[in-house]
C-alpha cells in the first residue's frame, strides 16, 4: 500500500482563535482527537488548551499516563508552531520532565515558541493542573521548517 501525505492546509495560516478548531480537525490523527483536547486559545507564537481528565487515558494507578500527556504537549506545541505564515514540517525533538502524578484534575497545556528560526523553531510547553496551577510536566520541543 502506498501512502500519499496530505499537504498542510496553508489557508489556515497564520493560525488564530478563529481557525484553530478547523485546522486541528484537519491536521491531526483520529487517535489524537480522542485525547479530548479543547478550548484552544491562540496568540502569535503561543497556544494553550485544556486536556480534561478521561478514564481512557488513565493507567492502573489512576493517573493519566505519560504517553497521553506527551501527545497533548506535542499537539499544542505543533499548533503554536503554526501561528506564523510558514507551515512546520513536524516535531524533531521532544524532551519532557514529569514533576508529579497526573491525578484528580484537568490540565492546561500551554506552549510558547521561544524562537522561530530559518530551519527550526523551539518551544517550551508547561502542563499545570487546571485548578491549582501546580506544574505536572514541562517540555522543550524543536520543530523543523
Amino acid at each position: 500500500m502506498i501512502h500519499i501525505a496530505k499537504p498542510t492546509p496553508l489557508h489556515f495560516l497564520p493560525l488564530t482563535d478563529a481557525t484553530v478548531d478547523e485546522f486541528y480537525d484537519c491536521l491531526f490523527a483520529s487517535w489524537v482527537k480522542l485525547l479530548g483536547i479543547r478550548d484552544f486559545k491562540v496568540s502569535p507564537g503561543a497556544v494553550s488548551a485544556l486536556l480534561p481528565q478521561n478514564d481512557a487515558l488513565k493507567f492502573s494507578t489512576g493517573a493519566v499516563c505519560g504517553q497521553a500527556i506527551m501527545a497533548a504537549i506535542d499537539t499544542v506545541a505543533s499548533l503554536a508552531m503554526h501561528t506564523t505564515e510558514r507551515a512546520s514540517k513536524g516535531t524533531v525533538y521532544q524532551h519532557t520532565h514529569f514533576l508529579r502524578p497526573a491525578v484528580s484534575d484537568d490540565f492546561h497545556v500551554k506552549s510558547e515558541v521561544l524562537r522561530f528560526g530559518k530551519a527550526s523553531a523551539f518551544t517550551e510547553t508547561r502542563v499545570p493542573f487546571a485548578a491549582t496551577g501546580e506544574l505536572v510536566a514541562h517540555a522543550s520541543l524543536e520543530c523543523a521548517f
